[in-house]
């Protein structure tokens, strides 16, 4: 039977995610504590992954129930922060702007989070999903390929690209515990998914291996006009409206539905 197998929150936008046990959906449609806080530039664009790779020089943790947000740098110097207390936000601000030696602003939204598409909700796949594209590539075990794409939600005991099915106009939508989605669009890739998580170096060849077997392995059930190409993985989902507030939890069922 189908079920959330994990889920994963990314605290600070660009940085290591972190495994919960449950998590609520927000009222904006996001997960609590999904890229709740970021860091932003003096032009105002957030600093992650795609902007440099000096975000793979650092190991972070988190703490949901303390709000204790831990950071250790390559040369294994450690600091935490409580980011929740305005004070503590301004000292791990100040930090950061050090370390990546830039004026940066660490900004807070509580309500949303500052996901990539913020209309659309939170990211879902499958471990076959992960399974499958780690399988592609001769390095690359299933943990790293899951530290690359960087999902919320991750559905076991269903086929790899299962997710794939709720993406175009006539797709059924999925249940996961009390939660109901809908599938809106599925997730192109950037830089990062082709870098190591550890030392952000990049897998030479990454993307085109990647497109060509993810042609190759294209789900039948799945609608392709719904793909712009085939450097895809992933796709982003939008609570119902009526099932925000309620709580998501690992090994809660997760069935497809006609809603």
């Amino acid at each position: 039977m189908a079920r959330l197998d994990r889920l994963r929150v990314y605290p600070v936008k660009g940085l290591d995610g972190v495994e919960v046990d449950a998590a609520d959906v927000l009222a904006g449609g996001t997960l609590e504590h999904d890229r709740e806080f970021a860091l932003f530039d003096a032009d105002g664009d957030v600093l992650n992954g795609k902007r440099t790779d000096r975000v793979h020089d650092l190991s972070t943790d988190f703490d949901p129930d303390s709000g204790a947000f831990a950071v250790e740098t390559p040369a294994g110097e450690t600091e935490e922060f409580v980011l929740s207390e305005k004070r503590e936000r301004e000292r791990a601000e100040a930090w950061f702007c050090d370390f990546f030696d830039r004026d940066l602003t660490l900004e807070r939204d509580a309500e949303r989070g500052y996901v990539d598409r913020r209309e659309m909700g939170l990211s879902v796949l499958s471990s076959g999903t992960l399974a499958e594209i780690a399988s592609w590539f001769d390095d690359l075990g299933v943990g790293s390929v899951r530290r690359r794409l960087r999902a919320n939600v991750e559905v076991a005991d269903v086929p790899a690209f299962w997710e794939d099915r709720f993406v175009s106009a006539d797709a059924p939508g999925f249940r996961v515990g009390d939660v109901r989605f809908e599938g809106l669009d599925p997730c192109g890739r950037c830089v990062v998914p082709a870098r190591d998580p550890d030392t952000g170096e990049e897998l030479s060849g990454f993307r085109e291996r990647f497109i060509r077997q993810r042609e190759a392995t294209f789900p039948a059930w799945a609608d392709e006009d719904a793909f712009d190409h085939f450097y895809i993985a992933m796709i982003l989902a939008r609570p119902f409206d009526a099932d925000r507030g309620r709580r998501l939890r690992v090994g809660d069922a997760v069935a497809v539905t006609d809603e």
